[in-house]
C-alpha cells in the first residue's frame, strides 16, 4: 500500500491539546483537570517543546504542598511519537510500555497534539477507509481502460456532488463531533472532468456543511477524463445536485444501531420465554 494510504499518528491524533508549563501551580493543574474531566497534560517549556507530563496519579501520589508547581511532581522521562509515524508502530510503543496515551511532536519536538488507546481503536474501525479507495481506484481503471491518479486534498463544498439521497440524525452528530475535534477521516470523491463526485462519507460531507465548513478533506481518485459515471446519473434523477437536496431521518436510527437495538430485544424475549 502506498504511503497516500497508509494511517499516520497526525491522521488520527487529538490537536489543540491543553499543555502546561513547569511553572504552573499544582492547584491550577488539578482545577482544569475538574473543569476538561481530562486526567494529565503534557508540560511544555516557553518553545513548546516537551519536558514532560503531568497526571492525575502524580498530583496524587507524589508529596508536594501548596504553591508547588508541575515541575516537582511532573515526569521528566516521556515516551512520545512523532506525528509521521504509522498507526501500527504507534500501537506497538503503546503496547509494549502500557501507557494509555502518547504526546504527539514534530520533528523539531514541539508539541502537536496526543494520541490516546481510544485513538488507536478508532484507526483499526475505520481502517476499511484506504481499502476502500484502494478497490474503487482499481475498479475504475478496469471499468473504464485508464489511469487515474490519487491525491488527498480540500475540496470546496460547493464543487462536490452527493450521490447518497438521506443520512441519519444519529451518525450525522457523530460526524459533527469528529469533525469538531479534528478525528474525522477523509470521504473518498472522484474527479470526472472537472466534476467532484462524491463516492463515500455523506454523513462526514453533511457535517461539515452544518459546521460551516468551506472544505472537505477527501481522497480524490482523478479518472484524467471527462466520463459520465451511473452514479451521476442516478443523483440527477434524484435531483441531488448539493448537500442541501440530502434528507436527513432522524426518525429513525441508522441501521447498524437499529439491528443491534432488534438483536437485543430479541435476546430479552427469549430469556422471558425460557
Amino acid at each position: 500500500m502506498s504511503n497516500e494510504l497508509k494511517s499516520f499518528v497526525k491522521d488520527y491524533m487529538t490537536r489543540n491539546v491543553i499543555t502546561v508549563n513547569p511553572d504552573t501551580p499544582n492547584i491550577d493543574i488539578i482545577n482544569i483537570m475538574k473543569q476538561t474531566k481530562h486526567d494529565g497534560f503534557p508540560v511544555v517549556n516557553e518553545n513548546h517543546e516537551i519536558v514532560g507530563i503531568i497526571t492525575a496519579s502524580d498530583l496524587l501520589l507524589k508529596d508536594w504542598t501548596d504553591g508547588d508547581t508541575a515541575s516537582k511532581v511532573m515526569s521528566t522521562e516521556v515516551l512520545v511519537v512523532n506525528e509521521n509515524m504509522s498507526i501500527n508502530d504507534a500501537s506497538r510503543v503503546m503496547f509494549r510500555h502500557g501507557v494509555s496515551r502518547l504526546p504527539v511532536v514534530n520533528n523539531e519536538r514541539k508539541a502537536l497534539g496526543i494520541i490516546t488507546n481510544t485513538d488507536m481503536v478508532r484507526s483499526h474501525i475505520e481502517r476499511s477507509t484506504p481499502n476502500k479507495v484502494k478497490s474503487y481506484r482499481k475498479t475504475m481503471e478496469q471499468l473504464y481502460g485508464l489511469s487515474t491518479t490519487l491525491k488527498r486534498e480540500n475540496v470546496p463544498v460547493s464543487k462536490i456532488r452527493p450521490t447518497q439521497d438521506r443520512v441519519y440524525a444519529d451518525e450525522l452528530e457523530g460526524r459533527m463531533y469528529e469533525l469538531e475535534k479534528g478525528l474525522a477521516e477523509p470521504a473518498i470523491v472522484v474527479k470526472t472532468g472537472n466534476r467532484y463526485i462524491l463516492v463515500d462519507g455523506h454523513h462526514r460531507a453533511v457535517a461539515s456543511t452544518k459546521l460551516g465548513l468551506d472544505a472537505i478533506d477527501s481522497y480524490v481518485v482523478d479518472l484524467q477524463a471527462d466520463i459520465p459515471l451511473g452514479m451521476e446519473k442516478t443523483a440527477e434523477k434524484q435531483g441531488l445536485n448539493t448537500f442541501s437536496d440530502i434528507k436527513i431521518i432522524d426518525d429513525d436510527q441508522h441501521p447498524l444501531m437499529a439491528l443491534t437495538e432488534t438483536i437485543k430485544t430479541a435476546k430479552t424475549k427469549e430469556i422471558q420465554n425460557r
